[in-house]
């Protein structure tokens, strides 16, 4: 594994801790200023909207976000990386509401600035997934 792989990974392991801790901050730290998301039937979020949208989370003791991200490939090429996961996301609420589940693939394109690696595009596929 090279060390831009092993960068990019760190960078996959402190936004997912730092979604768990509710660390708005920290995630947004881990994104370009330019990002894109694009989700299934939603306009594209830049990160302004994804701050809002994040710091609006009612009661953020009141809500957990996990998940996890099994990487399936990691290629770097200069200063711009590709990668794509099959990813799993839970958010379970403290008022004992059934949690929801979201599973599926993503491709998430990363830039090295400053000598840092920042998500710069993601794709998402995720779907809901049926209560057991």
């Amino acid at each position: 594994m090279t060390d831009d792989e092993r960068e990019i990974r760190e960078v996959v392991a402190r936004w997912q801790s730092a979604t768990r801790a509710g660390d708005v901050d920290t995630v947004l730290s881990l994104m370009t200023d330019d990002v894109v998301f694009l989700v299934p039937g939603r306009p594209p979020m830049r990160k302004a909207e994804f701050a809002a949208a994040s710091r609006a989370q009612p009661g953020q003791s009141a809500m957990t976000i996990d998940g996890e991200s099994d990487i399936q490939e990691v290629q770097v090429a200069g200063d711009w990386a590709f990668m794509w996961t099959r990813l799993r996301v839970v958010v379970s609420f403290a008022d004992g509401s059934p949690p929801i589940e979201r599973a599926g693939h993503t491709l998430t394109v990363f830039r090295k600035q400053g000598g840092r690696w920042r998500l710069a595009r993601d794709a998402n596929l995720l779907a809901p997934v049926a209560p057991a």
